[in-house]
């Protein structure tokens, strides 16, 4: 199977083929009267959104979807009309629309409960512009991870009846979260601010240890800020259940790779490639094993090249591994392929002439470290295909 590194690639052979559906989850209408609620609506929509992502199915971001409310002047949380649902997920050409609205009623004795929270999730086709069917959960709000899990549960059973397991092997049922971590948790998703971010996922595990959802956003927050061996303390947290742990095993690696752990950082790109060889994973790979002078490292090399031959860094890094291993002739190609993309390559003029030169590779050029690392990671890419290739659709 040739391999995608680009979700671009991947729409327009699902829009050649038509046979994979993509799915838009908005966040649920907060019916409580109370704005301060507005985080359940966005936490049902994120459960449910992970679920789906579980078994590959595809869907859209939660940005993607924010920026489209935004675009269109749709106000989030507010109760909307099937005419709005409808152009929203014909905005982003999303085939399937999961929506819906919750209400708290408050406790019939005071301190007993928060309220009793009613959720009810509606399907629809757009396809067809046939509606599907109803879910509902009622309990309490202490309950509302519980209740989310159930629901997510339920519209992954409809829509993949065959792969979803059962409720008890569900992976993200494992156990129960606190409302009080998952609303700092969903505010820390929501917040504008990185450092308000940091405080409200800290305090979720505060709350709840063992958070793997708030410590994979935690780990990414200080990878984002290059602050390298705290995002590999918190990425290495991560649930291998989680639905984020093969993405937050690339950072992983990646975050090891600048400390200068090669080792450790070789090892998690190879966990991530037994599930999903990605183009970038591979090149990674290559990349930790190339500092570890590893020969391996060129074949890592040549399958990212082979995935996407317009990348300028997978012709640079092949064309490097050509040239430790004395392949002068080979490894200028690589690099005038690189040049012929950017001839301000200043990197790439320089082991070119080495290799005109042939100017063999010496242990202390080991220190120079030329190998490109890449820091995009698209798994969604990886699923998609295999969604067009292998639909299944109730």
């Amino acid at each position: 199977m040739k391999r995608f590194s680009r979700l671009a690639g991947v729409c327009l052979i699902a829009a050649a083929l038509g046979r994979a559906d993509t799915f838009l989850i908005l966040p649920f209408s907060n019916n409580s009267g109370n704005p301060n609620l507005n985080w359940v609506g966005e936490s049902i929509a994120e459960t449910i959104r992970e679920a789906l992502a579980t078994q590959g199915l595809m869907a859209h971001e939660r940005e993607e979807r924010q920026e489209v409310f935004r675009r269109l002047g749709v106000r989030p949380y507010a109760q909307l009309t099937r005419a709005t649902v409808i152009k929203i997920g014909q905005t982003l050409d999303a085939e399937r629309v999961i929506y819906g609205e919750f209400e708290l009623k408050p406790p019939a004795e005071a301190g007993a409960s928060r309220g009793s929270l009613r959720i009810a999730a509606h399907i629809l086709n757009l396809r067809g512009m046939k509606q599907g069917p109803d879910f509902t959960e009622v309990g309490a709000l202490e309950d509302l991870a519980a209740q989310q899990r159930h629901l997510a549960w339920q519209t992954l059973q409809f829509f993949a009846p065959k792969n979803t397991p059962s409720e008890a092997e569900f992976p993200t049922a494992a156990r129960s979260i606190r409302v009080d971590a998952l609303e700092n948790y969903i505010r820390g998703l929501l917040a504008g601010a990185e450092e308000q971010k940091s405080k409200l996922f800290m305090q979720a595990i505060r709350l709840q240890p063992e958070y793997s959802q708030a410590e994979f956003q935690l780990g990414m927050l200080y990878f984002r800020k290059k602050d390298y061996r705290a995002a590999a303390d918190w990425l290495s947290k991560v649930a291998a259940a989680d639905v984020n742990y093969r993405h937050a095993t690339f950072y992983l690696g990646a975050s090891r790779y600048h400390v200068g752990d090669f080792a450790g950082a070789q090892a998690a790109f190879e966990q991530v490639a037994k599930t999903v060889p990605l183009n970038e994973v591979l090149n990674n790979l290559g990349a930790a094993q190339s500092r570890r002078n590893r020969p391996e490292a060129l074949e890592s090399f040549a399958k990212a090249l082979e995935g996407d031959s317009s990348d300028p860094v997978y012709h640079f890094n092949t064309g490097y591994a050509l040239w430790k291993q004395g392949k002068f002739e080979a490894g200028a190609e690589r690099f005038r392929a690189v040049l012929d993309r950017d001839p301000n390559d200043s990197a790439a003029t320089l082991m070119l002439g080495r290799c005109i030169k042939k100017t063999p590779f010496r242990a202390t050029d080991s220190r120079e470290s030329f190998e490109r690392l890449k820091t995009n990671y698209e798994e969604s890419a990886w699923w998609q295909l295999k969604a067009v290739l292998e639909p299944e659709r109730p």
